[in-house]
């Protein structure tokens, strides 16, 4: 269906970077036409503000990443379906909420401090235990390395990769305990949301004009996730550098777009609460839905740098959790934003020089 694409890709990568831009801004839009078509469809009939909220808008903003992953699992590029979940929580957290605190300091509502935070701090927890988990056990290190375990003087185990590919990171077991986390989000989150009131009022919207646009959006989406995951194995090929750093960077910054707009203006405006419930539930869809998902239409196989990226997705929810505990006013302070810029810089430039 796409193979006029690779006709373009081989002009050269630069092509295939603006195919990214490209496919992001249709993603992008795919999803918001996808969001406002089935809300003011559901507005129609009758379905509660707090309802649309949490079911049409949370998965339709979701949709871009997890249009990504279907993609990039469908063509094989597993890398790509892990990094743009692992990238897109750590682009979420360090980047997107550095850039928020830096503009105005973040303040937290008291259901993300006892309830998100912990949750999407677990999230990560999880996803490092299958890391953990799945790499070779220590009865395998000796024929790994061919060395005796009773050694005391192991120096090559520094050079271990549990994400060297040869096992999964994630199999179908391990993409359900996600998804019953996921169930168990969920069903927390409706409770809680019972009797209270929508801070969005969602307008109705013709029937026929509300199908028209989500077969719109969901056109968008296909189309943008297809160019996006054939554009990014196209960049890794042509510079010598494997699909995981694209996935980590240009992949998951474009999924990401539309938490950074939301943030900023949410900073602008003074309103930073609703900053960082937009990025922990964000986190919390990414890992328990789409990367679980993923992992039950297909066992995810690991790749070199796994564990770093896992370390940092697990790093970036410890940070937020500590930052909002550690101080009276419970928010991300204009210094804690900073650090979360620098630490993200050290990080990326250090899986940079490592590819």
């Amino acid at each position: 269906m796409f193979e006029f694409l690779n006709t373009w890709l081989e002009a050269g990568w630069w092509v295939a970077l603006l195919l990214i831009v490209a496919g992001c801004t249709a993603l992008i839009k795919g999803a918001d036409w996808l969001v406002v078509g089935a809300s003011g469809l559901a507005k129609k009939y009758g379905v509660s503000d707090i309802v649309i909220g949490l079911t049409v808008v949370a998965f339709g903003t979701s949709m871009p990443e997890f249009v990504v992953n279907m993609v990039a699992v469908g063509q094989g590029s597993t890398e790509i379906a892990i990094t743009n979940v692992l990238g897109s929580n750590i682009i979420n957290t360090f980047v997107i909420l550095g850039c928020t605190a830096l503009i105005f300091p973040i303040s937290s509502q008291k259901s993300t401090r006892r309830f998100d935070i912990p949750f999407s701090m677990l999230a990560a927890l999880l996803v490092l235990l299958f890391v953990v988990y799945n790499g070779p056990s220590w009865l395998q290190i000796e024929n790994i390395f061919n060395i005796d375990i009773t050694n005391p003087t192991l120096h090559n185990l520094g050079s271990l990769d549990w994400g060297a590919g040869n096992v999964s990171f994630i199999s179908g077991v391990g993409g359900t305990i996600l998804w019953v986390f996921f169930i168990i989000f969920l069903w927390h989150t409706f409770k809680n949301a019972k009797g209270s009131e929508s801070e969005e009022s969602y307008t109705p919207v013709p029937a026929w004009k509300a199908l028209l646009m989500i077969a719109s959006g969901l056109l968008g989406l296909v189309v943008g996730g297809e160019v996006i995951v054939k554009s990014a194995t196209s960049i890794a090929q042509s510079l010598g550098v494997s699909d995981a750093i694209i996935g980590l960077t240009v992949v998951a910054l474009g999924t990401s777009l539309p938490e950074l707009a939301t943030s900023c203006m949410a900073a602008f405006k003074k309103n930073c609460d609703i900053a960082l419930g937009n990025v922990i539930g964000s986190n919390i869809f990414n890992i328990f839905f789409i990367l679980g998902t993923s992992a039950c239409v297909m066992p995810l196989p690991g790749y070199k740098g796994l564990e770093i990226d896992a370390m940092m997705a697990a790093l970036a929810s410890l940070m937020v959790m500590l930052f909002v505990y550690t101080n009276k006013k419970r928010e991300i302070k204009r210094w804690h934003g900073a650090v979360l810029l620098l630490v993200y810089a050290i990080y990326l430039a250090y899986r940079i020089i490592t590819i």
